[in-house]
């Protein structure tokens, strides 16, 4: 999964879109608020850079949550994988052979019970886990879902990465710049 690439590094605006298409190793990186207006210059550049964008569909700014947004993202920009907790957007990836990652947040109970049923429905090709910090639940997400797991949110060290990736997360998301490179 993403060539072996542990680290994603997550960009917010454009000077670290910058940053990532000169100075990060790897070629996947993960788009997370973005206006609709810079969708088509970002893919373009990331494709003269080698890179592969995975882009959080539900923080583009300018779109609605629907089926049309959906249809745009995945048949005019093409990314390599889009991020989302909406079960259309994701199932619209999947259809168009984009890997669709289904980000949960672990609130409480009841919000993993809801994504557990939503990742039935949906059948992700990669689970997201918010908050990334908690190797415990790491670990019993993948093996309640048999889905591969990426750790994000509050990832603000070294040792979280480690601990991330030790508890069975195949990469981790930071937007933290001094991390890209570890």
């Amino acid at each position: 999964m993403f060539n072996g690439q542990r680290i994603l590094p997550a960009v917010n605006n454009m000077k670290d879109f910058e940053r990532v298409m000169k100075e990060a190793e790897g070629h996947y990186f993960v788009v997370l608020d973005v206006h609709l207006s810079l969708l088509a210059k970002m893919k373009k550049l990331s494709k003269e850079a080698g890179k592969k964008m995975l882009l959080h569909a539900d923080l583009v700014q300018g779109l609605k949550s629907d089926r049309y947004a959906a249809e745009f993202i995945c048949q005019t920009i093409r990314p390599a994988g889009v991020i989302s907790t909406r079960a259309n957007m994701l199932k619209t990836a999947k259809k168009n052979n984009i890997l669709a990652i289904q980000r949960i947040f672990l609130l409480d109970t009841m919000a993993l019970k809801t994504s557990y049923q939503q990742v039935e429905e949906v059948k992700p090709n990669i689970l997201e886990v918010l908050p990334g910090v908690i190797p415990d639940y790491i670990k019993k997400v993948r093996e309640e879902t048999g889905i591969e797991v990426i750790a994000g949110g509050l990832i603000t060290t070294v040792e979280d990465i480690q601990t991330a990736l030790d508890a069975g997360a195949q990469a981790v998301t930071t937007s933290r710049t001094d991390l890209w490179q570890h």
